[in-house]
């Protein structure tokens, strides 16, 4: 019976020194996992933007003005409607 008491108040002892150690531990874990989060994304979205600004934009851009770089080709099916004439919308009447 003392053996299971003492086994009981050992086990209750270490739970609760682990809960202290982890209201300690956990926030500075924590803190320190979402500073390494935010500096990862701060270093790949710097690498996306001014890597792929350098590249495309190589000349000055003018405000106010448009320019298409890429016209996608259209699929046969589409060129074939163009082509097919104006459809009238009609209701069936009963």
């Amino acid at each position: 019976m003392t053996a299971l008491l003492k086994f009981l108040l050992i086990t209750i002892c270490v739970m609760w020194l682990l809960r202290m150690i982890a209201k300690l531990l956990l926030p500075f874990l924590f803190k320190k996992m979402v500073s390494k989060a935010q500096e990862k994304f701060r270093t790949s979205y710097n690498q996306q933007t001014f890597g792929g600004q350098q590249q495309y934009r190589s000349e000055p851009r003018n405000n106010g003005k448009i320019s298409i770089d890429f016209i996608p080709p259209k699929d046969k099916e589409a060129r074939a409607a163009d082509k097919a004439g104006d459809f009238i919308d009609f209701e069936e009447v009963k």
